[in-house]
């Protein structure tokens, strides 16, 4: 990467500075408030949020395909898994709860932040565990939400994509849901790909930081492609709609999954189920 293409020091400290503040402020109102918020209300709050997370960090969203809304309901947003700035990038856009590896819930601050803005923890070791979490996601799309998760349950460089777990799948078909694949595409203003988004190797959080706010500009493309109703034909169990999710993703990305080149993910930064 040219020096010229890296945000000056005293700019990017700025940055620091005004993301600190804003975090502040993200915590502040998780504290005092969030928990008796309705839902509608929550969704307002948090996508106005991440739009200003992401302004901060010289980010800027470009949205293909048609969103489902802000809070759609009985909905599990599926998309593939690139980097921490996924959640706040689709949380600007279109508002869900995330699922998340248990161990995330002891990570300071953002732990806790997770476990209060409502992400559902699941124990990756555990296969049984898996039952456990559709049940709650079930029943929380039923009751109007909308859920998200990572079915490829590691990051990978954004270069291709990787197989999807279908178990959480059985979450839409119990709740006779809507499952709503998302592409994200981190790339420079001349359309290369993004490789300092990537959360991936043996990076610490505040490195993978540290690289994203020395970026001067960075273009985050979300697709939305076509909804999948669970239940419908040839989508009727969780391996069918595992994969014809993937190709939506797939073909959001502009891959195909025959010659998709094999994404770098190895050793990747576990950061969603």
């Amino acid at each position: 990467m040219k020096s010229t293409d890296t945000t000056p020091i005293v700019a990017r400290f700025g940055r620091v500075l005004r993301l600190l503040a804003h975090l502040a402020i993200g915590v502040f109102i998780v504290a005092t408030r969030y928990s008796r918020l309705a839902q509608a209300e929550r969704a307002v709050v948090t996508r106005r949020w991440a739009q200003q997370a992401l302004k901060i960090m010289g980010a800027v969203v470009t949205v293909r395909g048609i969103n489902p809304g802000f809070y759609p309901p009985n909905t599990l947003l599926v998309a593939n898994h690139v980097s921490w700035l996924d959640i706040i990038a689709l949380n600007s856009c279109t508002v869900s709860r995330f699922v998340a590896k248990r161990e995330i819930r002891k990570w300071p601050l953002i732990g806790w932040l997770a476990y209060v803005a409502g992400t559902l923890f699941i124990d990756r070791g555990n296969r049984r565990d898996a039952s456990r979490v559709n049940q709650i996601l079930a029943e929380a799309m039923q009751n109007g939400g909308c859920m998200a998760v990572f079915p490829e349950s590691t990051t990978s460089d954004g270069s291709g994509l990787l197989p999807f777990k279908a178990s959480l799948f059985e979450a839409a078909l119990l709740a006779g849901g809507t499952v709503q694949p998302v592409s994200l595409r981190y790339q420079r203003p001349d359309g290369s790909l993004l490789r300092e988004a990537a959360y991936i190797d043996d990076i610490s959080l505040l490195q993978s930081m540290r690289l994203v706010l020395s970026v001067p500009r960075i273009e985050i493309e979300i697709c939305y492609g076509k909804p999948l109703k669970a239940g419908d034909a040839g989508l009727d169990n969780r391996f069918q709609l595992a994969e014809e999710a993937r190709r939506e993703v797939a073909r959001g990305l502009g891959l195909q999954l025959e010659e998709a080149p094999a994404p770098q993910a190895a050793p990747a930064v576990e950061t969603g189920a």
